[in-house]
């Protein structure tokens, strides 16, 4: 069995770490250590995926994980990484953020047990703060000179167009001082995070070690990046969020699923607990047997699973099947707008299924057939679908037992030529 450690070498969660020696200390006994979110929204997306998945793989192997909402932070905004200033958002917004992702980092980390994690909100102890006593007890610790060497603050700093304002400017200081106060009260001694928080984690521990000297550690994951060089974690559509609401369990599955050969083996070891061997496995499919594409459903099964659960799953998969003639029994109405959102769509009077008229005539007023004669041909030919169950009689008639949800049928003509008619009262 793999050390937390050469899991996470293994894995290629490791980009910086502070100590030669963090492995050796990391097994000699259990310790507390933190990684910090940006409640920008009440829902994280799924570039959050990997320090959640680094500090799951610490909860594992017997490390106590803190997670910081930064309802404090989250009012300044971290300037690292970011162009321009970002929108300050009300306290109000940030508490309803928070609450989002609380429920969704509760699928990867277990609130409970002796190796429990915790959520704090830094605004507890930041919106306290006096600024005099801060910036005589903190401020005095940290060097002009220092921060604006910083990548962050000098790329900002050059930028005649927008600059860095001094509310961003103390950013690092914040975040310091929530390491210094989670060391103080929760016996903290290791941040973690992504690449771009090297700097501000350096500051942290150097806080620590000034005022309480002690010592304390500092990891960072590698930013994730596709073999193509576009940004993982967006599609046309937008991010792909973690919240079902945001970015439905279907269309999340569909994300993993269409993840490019060259990604997989990567993506299965950042995203999922399938082992070193189950990994090597798939990339020798991967190699071999590219056109079945099993590594790209197991990798969207893993992940949907775990951030979804297994019912969620099994409706995906339904949902993914019926794109291709699959049945549709259980989807309602809301997952097959989902499924077929971009497909053509009719919208119909629900009064017309009482009159029980013909599905050709129907088909015809909503444009699917330009006249009774195609349709007919279609028919005949046995390339004519309600509901993905093959249409043979010309004089079907349109009926509620014609619905595969409470308002809505899918008809198709050939492989992949959908159109739904949606029955509304009007």
């Amino acid at each position: 069995m793999m050390t937390l450690y050469e899991e996470l070498q293994w894995r290629g969660f490791l980009h910086q770490a502070t100590h030669e020696d963090l492995g050796e200390r990391l097994e000699k006994e259990p310790i507390a250590l933190y990684c910090g979110f940006d409640p920008t929204a009440d829902s994280l997306h799924i570039g959050s995926m990997l320090p959640i998945m680094g500090l799951a793989h610490f909860q594992r192997h017997g490390h106590r994980p803190i997670v910081v909402v930064g309802g404090g932070t989250g009012l300044i905004g971290d300037p690292s990484g970011k162009t321009q200033e970002r929108q300050l958002l009300t306290k109000e917004q940030v508490e309803i953020n928070a609450l989002g992702i609380r429920r969704q980092l509760a699928h990867f980390l277990d609130f409970e047990g002796p190796c429990s994690a915790r959520m704090v909100n830094n605004a507890e102890w930041l919106c306290a703060l006096s600024l005099v006593d801060f910036l005589r007890d903190i401020g005095k610790h940290f060097s002009i000179n220092m921060m604006l060497a910083k990548d962050s603050v000098r790329q900002r700093v050059q930028d005649r167009d927008h600059g860095m304002s001094f509310t961003e400017f103390t950013y690092s200081l914040l975040q310091s001082y929530d390491f210094l106060y989670l060391s103080d009260h929760y016996d903290c001694r290791m941040q973690v995070g992504g690449s771009d928080q090297w700097g501000n984690i350096v500051s942290g521990m150097d806080l620590i070690r000034r005022l309480r000297d002690k010592t304390a550690y500092g990891l960072t994951f590698p930013l994730v990046t596709k073999s193509d060089g576009t940004k993982f974690g967006k599609t046309e559509t937008g991010n792909v969020w973690l919240d079902p609401r945001r970015t439905s369990p279907y269309r999340f599955y569909q994300f993993w699923i269409n993840q490019a050969d060259a990604d997989l083996p990567r993506w299965m070891k950042f995203f999922t607990y399938l082992s070193r061997e189950e990994v090597q496995e798939y990339e020798r499919l991967l190699r071999e047997e590219p056109e079945k594409r099993v590594a790209q459903k197991r990798l969207a099964e893993e992940v949907t699973r775990l951030l979804h659960g297994q019912e969620a799953l099994d409706g995906a998969v339904r949902a993914s099947e019926a794109m291709f003639g699959g049945s549709l029994q259980g989807l309602d109405d809301a997952a097959l707008e989902d499924v077929f959102s971009e497909m053509p769509a009719s919208e119909l009077s629900s009064r017309l299924l009482s009159a029980s008229p013909l599905l050709i005539e129907v088909l015809i007023e909503a444009g699917v057939f330009q006249s009774k004669g195609e349709a007919r041909r279609l028919i005949q030919s046995h390339g004519f679908y309600l509901n993905n169950q093959r249409v043979d009689a010309e004089d079907l008639r349109l009926t509620e037992r014609s619905l595969c949800s409470s308002r809505i049928a899918v008809v198709r003509k050939g492989k992949k030529n959908y159109h739904l008619l949606k029955f509304v009262d009007r």
